[in-house]
């Protein structure tokens, strides 16, 4: 895995990977609090697979920069920095959690370069009309996100207080003993900056993306697990009713990380419609 550092028009610093080999170029999406590394438990299916990892920091994260104000919708800004510089005329995406969201919005503004997208446990945009956002979320997630609903200086005081773990299921934790544990390891590298990158992307969680998913053109998977209460399912089937011609596959008894056991599945799908 090649790292480098990318520098951005606006003056600022992207830290991208790229395992430089591979057909298909596909942009990871990391989740929150996450540092871009591509997921090590994909390794061998994305060689298989002929798939090129191709990612980065978020702002904030890791060695990038901050961009405090940042939208899910500036993913594609970053996307393209990257894309030039590696001169990647077409790619794919696929993303965990809020790196999903991020993955979508930036496949809604770059039709013309994205050629599908696999999206694993996404939030839904926070003005989604007909969905109730917060409903079958833990009560964490729902504090944490009301926060930053409500601006910036809340969610810093709530960061300074919360201390809720994660509502992991059981499945979500046994996931943790086997190849899955990488998440750990780059979990605790995006926390290495402190809590700054989390509450901007809590932040852009809750802002408007910048684009609809209704712009999406290409071929959509939804993962979701039934049982994930970090983002309910109800935000991926509502997903699935606004992206034309997305597919939806809702796994029974999964979690917000226990769902991962379908990546490899997930990836192969990615592959056969790009």
């Amino acid at each position: 895995m090649r790292e480098r550092d990318l520098q951005l028009p606006d003056g600022g610093t992207l830290h991208c990977y790229d395992s430089e080999s591979g057909g298909l170029p596909v942009f990871w999406q990391h989740g929150t609090p996450n540092v871009g590394e591509p997921p090590v438990p994909l390794e061998e299916a994305a060689q298989r697979l002929g798939v090129r990892w191709v990612s980065f920091d978020r702002p904030g994260y890791g060695g990038s920069s901050p961009q405090p104000d940042r939208t899910l919708g500036s993913t594609a800004d970053w996307v393209q920095a990257v894309a030039t510089e590696l001169e990647l005329d077409r790619f794919a995406f696929m993303g965990h959690s809020g790196g999903s969201s991020h993955a979508l919005a930036a496949a809604a503004r770059l039709p013309g370069q994205t050629r599908a997208v696999v999206s694993v446990a996404a939030l839904a945009p926070f003005d989604a009309a007909g969905l109730d956002w917060f409903s079958g979320m833990a009560p964490a997630g729902v504090a944490g996100l009301t926060a930053a609903a409500a601006g910036r200086a809340a969610k810093e005081e709530h960061e300074a207080s919360a201390d809720a773990p994660p509502a992991f299921t059981e499945a979500d934790v046994a996931m943790f003993s086997g190849p899955w544990r990488w998440l750990g390891s780059v979990a605790g590298r995006g926390m290495a900056n402190g809590p700054d990158p989390l509450i901007d992307d809590d932040l852009a969680y809750v802002r408007p993306w910048g684009c609809a998913p209704a712009d999406i053109s290409v071929p959509v998977l939804l993962v979701h697990g039934d049982q994930d209460e970090i983002v309910p399912a109800a935000h991926s089937r509502w997903l699935a009713q606004q992206v034309p011609g997305a597919e939806l596959w809702l796994q029974p008894g999964d979690g917000h990380i226990s769902v991962l056991s379908t990546a490899e599945s997930a990836l192969r799908w990615l592959v056969e419609h790009a």
